[in-house]
């Protein structure tokens, strides 16, 4: 495998709300896996020098602009007022990297995903971040539909349940036979 230019890596929505637990003391615990293999993925992108991506789910907080998204199972979240909706600590953007808010669970609907990825020239999109089954999935099938390369990085993303976590994988493969990748994938990329 070869990670070349025209990739980018998108981190989708790794934010502090998800991680407020995740300490010094604790950072080991296996429910951390997810974050730890997205930290290592952003590592070999950043030492590359390839573009990073950063997507965040901010809402207003008179909840304005969640539309049907409360009608699921999902309670009021990512709340713009609240610090827990910024960037997770471990994978916090650095200088130079893209930043982009998000009020839907595509991270191309409503956003300038597009515009940015044709002026970056950016062909192929790496994907870390939660949920599988949610935002990571909903922004794989609008790549897909923009005629964007897609690849999920199966043990750098998480979704609410196992079983969704697999499932959207599999949606995700049957769009792009190639589409599932592991960090060590990554790691040993030229």
């Amino acid at each position: 495998m070869k990670i070349e230019s025209g990739s980018a890596l998108l981190v989708i929505d790794i934010q502090q709300e998800d991680f407020m637990e995740m300490t010094e003391d604790n950072m080991n615990d296996p429910r951390w896996d997810c974050i730890r293999s997205a930290k290592r993925v952003l590592d070999v992108f950043r030492a590359k020098k390839l573009p990073v991506i950063q997507i965040k789910e901010v809402h207003r907080a008179d909840m304005s602009d969640f539309g049907r998204e409360l009608d699921g199972a999902e309670g009021i979240h990512c709340i713009e007022t609240s610090p827990n909706t910024d960037y997770a600590r471990l994978t916090y953007p650095i200088e130079g990297e893209y930043l982009i808010s998000k009020r839907r669970y595509s991270a191309f609907f409503g956003t300038d995903l597009e515009i940015l990825l044709k002026g970056l020239c950016v062909h192929t999109l790496y994907l870390v971040g939660g949920l599988t089954d949610v935002c990571i999935h909903y922004t794989a099938v609008d790549a897909h539909q923009h005629d964007y390369h897609i690849r999920v990085v199966t043990d750098a993303v998480a979704g609410s349940s196992q079983e969704a976590h697999q499932y959207a994988l599999k949606a995700v493969q049957y769009l792009q036979r190639d589409a599932l990748i592991t960090t060590e994938d990554i790691e040993n990329a030229d």
